[in-house]
């Protein structure tokens, strides 16, 4: 049985992580073999030697790009919410896994600057807007919106149960 992956990209604060554990919780319920890659817990726990200039986190989506595809052959399904800011960087995560034969989706968390900032969940507009912070993704860093994702999830316009349900029946289809 060969897994997939599940990318799902947006700013911070954009609802990612908590659409992700969400989708996970209904296919384990389902039996279905899952693992969350989550950008937070892999920066504190796989990464921690990576900044965040453009070259650290294209390294970043790289190797967990390279994580997804290893779980996804041996049968897992993988959900990754990271932020990838940079189209090329998630492109080429896509190829690796038309070479491998593994399905890739990517979700676009487009949740506004505006929305993600008000949410602010780690502090990091905060930060950024008083400066102590700069490089903030969508606000002083580029943020490349994916021009043709599997899945739009307006995770601002609708209730988290909406977009978690979104992404569950996209992998349904």
């Amino acid at each position: 049985m060969t897994g997939r992956t599940v990318w799902l990209t947006g700013l911070p604060s954009a609802g990612k992580s908590t659409i992700a554990q969400g989708v996970a919780r209904l296919l384990r319920a389902d039996g279905t073999p899952v693992e969350v890659l989550d950008g937070d817990e892999i920066r504190r726990h796989l990464t921690p030697d990576l900044g965040f200039g453009r070259a650290d986190r294209e390294e970043n989506v790289r190797r967990i790009g390279y994580v997804a595809v290893l779980l996804a052959r041996n049968g897992i399904t993988v959900l990754v919410p990271v932020i990838a800011p940079y189209a090329a960087g998630r492109d080429k995560i896509r190829a690796r896994h038309a070479e491998q034969g593994i399905s890739f989706l990517e979700v676009y968390v487009a949740t506004p600057v505006s929305v993600c900032a008000s949410r602010d969940v780690k502090g990091l507009y905060a930060r950024q807007k008083s400066g102590d912070l700069t490089g903030l993704t969508g606000v002083d860093a580029p943020y490349e919106p994916p021009a043709r994702p599997e899945l739009r999830v307006p995770a601002h316009r609708q209730p988290v149960q909406a977009s978690i349900r979104a992404v569950y029946e996209l992998l349904s289809t």
